[in-house]
């Protein structure tokens, strides 16, 4: 049986201290070496290993262009189907399937609402570069009438203003809209991404989309938002990941999280330039000058019930660019329902409070509005 320090130090004789002494010194450094290991293999299981898994079964209903159409319902299921339009900004939609438990797509269907659907997008290849908005909201006018050509509509942040301008261009076949974290009126408020738009040149964009071959590139975009907070992304997050890094707990939920943010997709360059120019540059489309499938979108023709959800600490879709949307709709305004939750943009739609405390009664407000 080999000695180890903890036997040495119960030993009184003096000429021993020192050996107790080295031997816990030993024991010590191997422990910080196998801890070291640990954290190193964790960080490239992180950074190159995890892939992005939405949580719940589904069946791929259409294998479109631009996204696999996914129906979360049971069979048999009734009632107007649900369109979860997930944001289409370099994250995949698992954003909306983020984990057992904790999912907006469970949580719309526990409550009252049977028939779920979600777009998941794929991140562009070389071929889909000079793809348009027009194309996206083409596909999603495809799915809504495979489903009957009347549908709700819950847009996340890009999702959101997709999801509006489809409602503006085809308002008989919305019976609500939900539009959660979405950047409405981009000129309203102060938040970064508003500064950012209109600090740098278009031509600064146009470089970016070059570098990537004509795509703009979801790994450019990763930095771009870790630039926004750097101490978290590039020091804090590192810091906590090596203090827990025996914690099975922790370890779980951090590569659930980075399965999907660490893995960004990338966008056609002509769609990703046509949101900067005509909607953060200009605002074209809180404005009604936005063309859509051939016809000058306003949200004046959107008449149907809306529900719209803001993070009060929100710093890439503010409150205001929610909010405002009210200004320019059509929908009466006893028919629009309206709510600030505590937390950032992401809690929106995966945080677990967020998803227990707002989304229920959104759910139920979607099931009643029908």
């Amino acid at each position: 049986m080999p000695v180890r320090s903890h036997h040495l130090k119960q030993l009184s004789v003096p000429f021993l201290w020192p050996m107790a002494a080295g031997a816990q010194m030993i024991e010590q450094g191997l422990d910080l070496y196998a801890k070291n290991l640990k954290f190193i293999a964790e960080e490239q299981k992180i950074q190159h290993e995890l892939r992005p898994k939405l949580a719940n079964a589904s069946r791929a209903m259409l294998d479109l262009r631009t996204m696999v159409f996914r129906d979360y319902s049971a069979p048999g299921a009734t009632g107007i189907p649900t369109i979860v339009d997930a944001p289409y900004a370099g994250h995949s939609a698992m954003i909306a399937d983020y984990h057992k438990g904790q999912s907006l797509i469970e949580t719309l269907l526990g409550n009252g609402l049977a028939r779920v659907f979600l777009t998941d997008w794929k991140s562009a290849t070389e071929d889909m570069k000079d793809l348009e908005i027009d194309q996206y909201l083409a596909e999603l006018n495809a799915c809504v009438d495979d489903l009957g050509g009347r549908v709700n509509l819950v847009g996340l942040c890009q999702g959101g203003w997709l999801s509006a301008m489809y409602a503006a261009r085809f308002p008989t076949k919305v019976a609500s809209l939900v539009l959660a974290g979405a950047p409405i009126d981009t000129d309203a408020g102060d938040g970064p991404v508003k500064r950012m738009a209109h600090s740098y040149p278009v031509s600064f964009y146009e470089e970016l989309v070059s570098l990537g071959g004509g795509l703009m590139r979801g790994s450019t975009m990763l930095q771009g938002w870790k630039g926004m907070h750097p101490e978290q992304h590039y020091f804090k997050d590192h810091v906590d990941l090596y203090e827990h890094i025996d914690d099975p707990a922790y370890l779980k939920k951090e590569e659930t999280f980075a399965s999907w943010y660490e893995n960004p997709i990338d966008l056609p360059g002509r769609f990703y330039l046509q949101a900067i120019v005509q909607l953060f540059k200009e605002n074209r489309f809180a404005k009604g000058e936005f063309i859509g499938l051939g016809k000058r979108l306003n949200l004046e023709d959107v008449t149907c019930p809306v529900y719209l959800l803001a993070g009060a600490a929100d710093d890439i879709t503010t409150p205001e660019q929610v909010f405002d949307a009210e200004k320019y709709l059509g929908t009466p305004k006893a028919r629009i329902e309206k709510a600030l939750v505590p937390g950032g943009h992401i809690g929106l739609f995966m945080g677990a409070n967020t998803l227990k405390t707002a989304w229920p009664p959104i759910a139920r407000w979607v099931a009643r509005a029908q």
